[in-house]
């Protein structure tokens, strides 16, 4: 049985209005991030159904992403791979653009994270238009990974980026 319920989960996200600019509502998971027992049962849900053995690396994106991704690594035994901003990965990497409302952005990968065949979970706090985890999904293919699925905390549903991944399976926890 899961120690938390998604409702506690969800009465624990703080909304922040007009943050980073007007018009925008922010889910503040920090809240959640601080309390020992939200923060493990946001990974019990997370991970529920996924095997011990099952996933040969689990996937984060920078920077939130960071922190339940390399935490599902360590309780399922497997490696952690980051996908950082590109220019903040010290070695040779893969990279793929994508577009944002004003401008594009870039996110990187090590070239030798993950071998072809190996058993993905990409995990990240937040699914929006998708474009982050679109970009990351193409740079994992780029590599030969097996996406296992894709696992959120949060999902703004009414912005459609759950269309932009494909036939992954994918998972929200809490969907606004």
């Amino acid at each position: 049985m899961l120690s938390v319920s998604l409702a506690e989960i969800e009465r624990s996200i703080r909304n922040v209005p007009d943050f980073p600019k007007a018009g925008i509502q922010f889910k503040d998971i920090t809240p959640v991030l601080a309390d020992g027992r939200l923060f493990r049962g946001v990974m019990e849900h997370l991970l529920a159904g996924v095997p011990i053995g099952g996933i040969d690396k689990v996937v984060g994106i920078d920077a939130r992403g960071f922190i339940f991704g390399a935490a599902a690594a360590a309780i399922l035994g497997c490696g952690f791979v980051p996908v950082r901003k590109k220019g903040k990965l010290p070695w040779t990497t893969h990279e793929q653009s994508y577009d944002l409302e004003y401008g594009s952005a870039t996110v990187a990968v090590h070239v030798d994270a993950i071998r072809p065949g190996e058993r993905v979970l990409l995990l990240d706090d937040l699914l929006a238009t998708g474009g982050t985890a679109a970009a990351t999904l193409a740079l994992l293919e780029t590599l030969g990974a097996e996406m296992v699925g894709m696992r959120f905390l949060i999902e703004l549903a009414f912005l459609g980026g759950r269309a932009r991944l494909g036939n992954h399976p994918v998972t929200a926890l809490i969907t606004y």
